[in-house]
């Protein structure tokens, strides 16, 4: 029996899961779904399993991941370990930090490398401008931007992984993981599902998910991605139904955070090479092998733009792109060579 569809938002995209549950007959497995606020968002874990309590247990401590990581990764919460250690941390001297701070400092790292700065986790510096900006409604001075732009940069900011040591190059660094760590904590929580043998899954941080075997009677979880419609236009979004299999997919865009200065659209996406918050309206929807990876492209490409962005999935291997702008009402769609068809995608 199909049971109702459940609808999420991620930025500009809507992706609406469908779920089979089949008779005990035909498969000894029950669906069973928790949540738990995280992050600023509603986190769910679906899985399968043969009876309650074993379901419980182990979501519960998929969810104390989570929560472990909201407490290592919030710019935020004044007590995170990251907040903790932007204040405490002197120029150019080595600062120990935890497992999951080094992996995730190492992936954004990674990923800054990869995109030429697209993603940075040094703009916080900008992201407090523009907070600001976004609640008064009014542009950061140019003084203040120029200030900021001074301690912002991914060369500013190295990670000795295997020794868990940071070093902010510069005084009056901030890291900003807003666009890489919902994504790790999906990982980290799937990670706990697989290792206790719960391999039928899906994980949900708000629109970041990470799927794993497909549901019982089913191919794979069905997710339809939702893009942007015209400015003014009534019609439904084009839509795109998949089904998908131990992957994970994480969707940016500016449709529900963006402000409106001086009769020009500002998305809260930031570019950190420039330090101003992006004007061109978009959905960029990014398959990966993991969420982390996903969560992390889908932010750079925003930046990056369909033909860097799409020059860059085309090179990377497991990695798929849907790319939707809106320029003077006309929608243009960009999909990568693999959009979908590889590896897990149908």
């Amino acid at each position: 029996m199909r049971q109702k569809d459940r609808t999420v938002f991620i930025g500009a995209t809507c992706v609406v899961l469908a779920w089979f549950q089949v008779g005990l007959a035909d498969e000894p497995l029950l669906r069973f779904e928790f949540h738990r606020k995280a992050m600023g968002v509603d986190f769910r874990i679906v899985l399968y399993a043969a009876e309650k309590g074993a379901a419980k247990g182990v979501a519960e401590a998929a969810l104390d991941r989570v929560s472990e990581i909201d407490a290592t990764c919030s710019d935020y919460r004044g007590d995170s370990e990251l907040r903790l250690m932007c204040d405490a941390a002197r120029p150019g001297i080595p600062f120990a930090v935890s497992r999951d701070l080094a992996n995730v400092l190492e992936a954004s790292q990674r990923v800054s490398r990869q995109t030429d700065g697209a993603f940075d986790v040094t703009l916080g510096p900008l992201t407090k401008l523009w907070r600001r900006a976004r609640r008064q409604k009014e542009l950061p001075g140019a003084i203040r931007l120029a200030e900021a732009r001074k301690r912002v940069g991914y060369g500013l900011l190295k990670v000795d992984g295997p020794r868990r040591r940071v070093t902010l190059r510069q005084a009056g660094m901030r890291l900003d993981l807003g666009g890489i760590a919902k994504g790790y904590a999906v990982d980290r929580a799937m990670e706990v599902l697989i290792d206790r043998g719960f391999r039928r899954a899906l994980v949900d941080g708000s629109g970041d998910l990470r799927v794993g075997d497909a549901p019982p009677g089913g191919r794979g979880w069905r997710v339809e991605v939702e893009s942007l419609k015209r400015p003014g236009h009534s019609e439904r979004r084009s839509q795109e139904v998949l089904e998908l299999v131990n992957v994970a997919i994480a969707t940016s865009g500016d449709a529900y955070q963006s402000v409106t200065i001086d009769g020009r659209r500002y998305s809260h996406i930031l570019d950190p090479r420039t330090g101003m918050g992006l004007t061109r309206s978009s959905s960029v929807t990014v398959i990966a092998r993991d969420a982390t990876t996903a969560d992390a492209l889908a932010s750079a490409i925003s930046v990056m733009g369909p033909v860097s962005g799409g020059c860059l999935v085309n090179q990377v291997d497991g990695i798929e792109l849907l790319f939707v702008t809106i320029v003077k009402k006309r929608r243009t769609v960009h999909r990568s060579r693999g959009w979908p068809g590889r590896d897990g995608i149908r």
